[in-house]
């Protein structure tokens, strides 16, 4: 929050909480993930009645963590791989004020380098946070980026890139590809397949299957559209412990019961709102969240005929999941090198994509390193179109390739997590996605794949969509909701504006 140019989105006006009320409203939130926990936490802070039902034995969704054990029976703290907890995750960042408001359970990653496959490096280290002045030295020392390829560059049609306005900008760049429009701008060859395809496959997508329009917003967002820089902070120690444990005490605290291992099979909306669940318990409430993940979301809304009308029930049919994701985490027997970052991004290194050294910065995976002089590393392998038998070897051949040092290494251990959940973003998608609003005025939907017209990606979005459906529910029973905050809805750059403003039709 230390941007002052930030934007404050004021909720709707209404009593400070339930005690003003005849009765007390009762909400289910169907989804524990940050999306989830979001609303939860919205509803319950206003005395709304919580129950939360989530179908894992654990809390916060796809940043979730847990434990399994090694052969040996020694305990493997797990999650599905590393987060970066961005400066200008305003509401996430609120979220996780609750269980400690000094944020202690996140430290600082100072670097996260790029490196591509001909050992070219770029860094984000000490750049100036104020735009434009962060891309200027960013191109200045840039091995990818030169200021003679700013002279090649379709100054027209790039000037959307720098002059983001949220919603405009999917108007104008949603039909398009990532690829494509970074190709039809001129935007260097070499800088394109390093920092932007490291951007693009953040969302689980190669720059071609990526909408130019999301590119765009992630741009603003990271880069030209705040001054809270591009340094970001990790957790502390496996997600379970560090987030979502404490945050479910400080919910629970608060009135909110949990019901995890459960799923929700069908919805029904006559006479009153109910939550069918397998366990064989039925919830009747006065609302409902639904904050799960897009399969998650289609099939109780397939099995609840009632919920919706035909146009809506079309649009969470029409959503569409990225291709799968491989996480392979080592634990080694020898340390990498003392200088490694604790997270690299690579491109042009098929199929790796980013490789992270746990000890650097959670608590678990530094005292196994002190326990047994050895190093606990991760792999990431995004948007794998046809995973292949071969493809963990071929992920560490990668990683022998940049870590030298631990080529001879003994895995100890190993856990290799598949799975292909993550919503898409395909060019033409933004228009028909769901957004937090439904057909039924005491039902909200919430999560990292519903559209909420402000510029937030990743966990953020999930976090303002959750406290964006608890304001929906909020104003619904009369009651006050919570402010929201975002990095500014537009560029930063008058002149930039003004120049993309120039030409208003879409770019083709």
């Amino acid at each position: 929050m230390t941007d002052p140019r930030r934007a404050s989105h004021p909720a709707i006006p209404g009593l400070p909480d339930a005690s003003g009320l005849t009765s007390t409203p009762h909400v289910v939130v169907v989804g524990g993930g940050i999306a989830g926990l979001a609303a939860a936490t919205g509803l319950v802070e206003r005395g709304v009645t919580v129950d939360v039902v989530e179908r894992e034995d654990y809390l916060g969704g796809r940043v979730g963590g847990w434990t399994e054990r090694s052969g040996d029976g020694a305990e493997l703290p797990m999650n599905r791989g590393f987060h970066a907890f961005f400066r200008q995750y305003y509401n996430l960042r609120n979220l996780l004020r609750r269980i400690d408001s000094g944020l202690g359970m996140l430290i600082a990653v100072e670097d996260y380098p790029l490196v591509d496959g001909q050992g070219r490096r770029d860094t984000f280290a000490g750049l100036p946070r104020t735009p434009p002045l962060n891309a200027i030295a960013f191109a200045l020392r840039s091995p990818t980026f030169r200021l003679r390829d700013l002279v090649r560059l379709n100054a027209r049609a790039a000037a959307p890139l720098a002059a983001v306005s949220v919603p405009d900008i999917y108007q104008r760049l949603d039909h398009l590809d990532a690829d494509g429009f970074l190709r039809a701008i001129n935007f260097p060859s070499a800088a394109r397949h390093l920092a932007f395809e490291v951007f693009s496959r953040s969302f689980f997508a190669e720059p071609g299957a990526l909408s130019a329009a999301e590119l765009a917003t992630m741009f603003h967002i990271y880069f030209l559209g705040s001054s809270e820089g591009l340094i970001f902070d990790v957790a502390n120690a496996n997600f379970d412990v560090a987030l979502w444990n404490p945050l479910r005490q400080y919910l629970e605290s608060r009135g909110a019961k949990f019901h995890t291992g459960v799923s929700v099979n069908q919805v029904t909306t006559e006479p009153r709102l109910r939550v069918h669940c397998d366990s064989g318990v039925d919830f009747e409430c006065d609302g409902m969240v639904l904050a799960t993940d897009v399969a998650g979301l289609q099939r109780i809304v397939e099995a609840s005929a009632g919920l919706g009308d035909d146009a809506w029930r079309a649009r969470i049919a029409a959503m569409g999941t990225a291709p799968p994701f491989v996480v392979a985490r080592l634990w080694l027997d020898r340390p990498v090198n003392a200088d490694r970052a604790p997270f690299l991004g690579t491109g042009g290194r098929p199929p790796l994509d980013n490789v992270s050294v746990l000890e650097r910065y959670e608590k678990e995976a530094a005292g196994w390193s002190r326990r047994t002089g050895g190093s606990v590393v991760e792999l990431h392998s995004y948007a794998v179109t046809a995973p292949a038998e071969d493809l963990g070897d071929r992920m560490l051949a990668r990683l022998h390739e940049l870590y030298p040092e631990i080529r001879d290494a003994k895995i100890v251990d190993e856990r290799v997590l598949t799975r292909d959940d993550c919503p898409r973003f395909a060019p033409g998608d933004h228009a028909a996605r769901p957004t937090v609003t439904t057909p039924h005025p005491a039902v909200a939907l919430a999560g990292d794949g519903i559209r909420i017209d402000l510029p937030v990606a990743l966990m953020e979005r999930a976090a303002t969509t959750g406290w964006a459906a608890a304001n929906r529910l909020l104003a619904h029973y009369g009651l006050a909701g919570h402010v929201l905050h975002t990095v500014p809805v537009q560029g930063r750059s008058g002149a930039l504006r003004r120049l993309a403003q120039l030409d208003r039709r879409p770019v083709r």
